[in-house]
């Protein structure tokens, strides 16, 4: 029996030992190695730094986006404001044009201060809007803009009623002179100022500007042409010629001839009609000689539509006898479409008493 037992004795001992064995090898699979938790954990921190990139410029997309939105609907809401304030320019300078005579200067006073009011609640809706921060000496400049044609539209309408009077109108017209001055400065102010440092804000945004898709920048002009700072022809415009000025009249002849007249390279024909377009309202070149022996000062010249209120005039400060002056004559608004005479006229100046070679008349078709 001893045989046996010492026989199975290893058997056991290397059945005792075999688990040990097995557990020794599961020991050695189952925790994960050191270098594989890094690679996981250095994994995990760049998806999660891609993320927070992602998030970030979103967000900054975001407030890219929003910036532009409001710099482009300050832009639209400017242009509206200066779109309206045109139209009240045109308004307020076709009433001076009608306007004549004492007889209708109280309701012109009233109408202009109609205009005025128009021009004041430009201004008040101007203070009212949305001013990103980028535009805000943009913004400055068009309060100012709109500050100075409100002021002046109010002092404008206040002496328009004293204008007609014997007494006073000189002083009048030289005082509405001085408010013309006025509306050409808030023409220079939006045109060197505001416009570009709003143009300047919106590049600088990376936003488009003119072109076929970018944002677009006009108007702005409120004094039609530079002859309504003069008193002569704001008197003349009023109906209201001024009073002469004082000093003795100069002996020998006065008088001038009109030479020719044409409309951009058209040299208009007296003998044939004449095509013109209508629109813009077409400007009148008039040349004319000095044919007196006096130097003649504030000439004014003409030009009017048969049948129609269409009719424009400018003033040459000074002619010299013997030599030709350049009068540029546009027209009060376009005139309306079909065949009419239009005259040009050097009117008569103090001393003149012949007047038969002083205008020169062309059928004109307007189309």
């Amino acid at each position: 029996m001893s045989f046996f037992d010492e026989a199975d004795e290893p058997r056991a001992a290397r059945r005792a030992t075999s688990p040990r064995r097995r557990r020794s090898r599961s020991a050695r699979r189952r925790p994960p190695a050191r270098r594989t938790i890094v690679e996981r954990r250095a994994v995990a921190a760049v998806a999660m730094l891609i993320v927070v990139l992602l998030i970030a410029l979103g967000v900054h997309g975001c407030q890219v986006s929003q910036r532009d939105s409001a710099l482009t609907d300050y832009q639209s809401n400017v242009a509206a404001l200066i779109h309206s304030s045109d139209q009240t320019g045109s308004r307020l300078f076709s009433e001076l044009s009608r306007a004549s005579g004492s007889a209708t200067a109280t309701s012109r006073r009233s109408e202009i201060n109609q205009v005025r009011v128009n021009a004041d609640s430009e201004l008040q809706h101007a203070g009212s809007i949305d001013v990103p921060s980028e535009v805000q000496p943009a913004q400055r400049y068009l309060l100012l803009t709109l500050q100075m044609r409100r002021d002046a539209l109010a002092d404008i309408a206040a002496e328009i009623q004293p204008a007609p009077g014997t007494l006073t109108s000189r002083d009048a017209v030289n005082r509405i002179a001085a408010e013309m001055a006025r509306l050409n400065a808030s023409d220079v102010l939006y045109s060197d100022y505001m416009v570009p440092a709003i143009v300047g804000a919106l590049r600088e945004a990376g936003v488009a500007v003119g072109g076929v898709k970018g944002v677009m920048i006009g108007g702005g002009q409120f004094l039609p042409n530079a002859q309504w700072l003069t008193p002569e022809y704001i008197a003349l415009e009023l109906g209201m010629p001024l009073p002469a000025r004082s000093g003795k009249l100069a002996p020998g002849v006065h008088g001038h001839r009109m030479d020719s007249v044409s409309v951009g390279d058209t040299m208009l024909q007296t003998g044939s009609t004449n095509t013109v377009p209508d629109s813009p309202p077409p400007t009148f070149t008039c040349t004319f000689t000095n044919d007196g022996q006096n130097v003649e000062t504030d000439v004014v010249v003409k030009v009017a539509v048969s049948g129609t209120a269409v009719s424009g005039l400018a003033i040459v400060p000074q002619t010299i006898p013997g030599q030709r002056a350049t009068a540029e004559v546009t027209l009060n608004s376009a005139p309306p479409k079909g065949t009419y005479t239009v005259s040009a006229t050097v009117e008569q100046v103090p001393g003149e008493t012949v007047l038969t070679h002083n205008t020169l008349s062309f059928p004109v078709t307007f189309q």
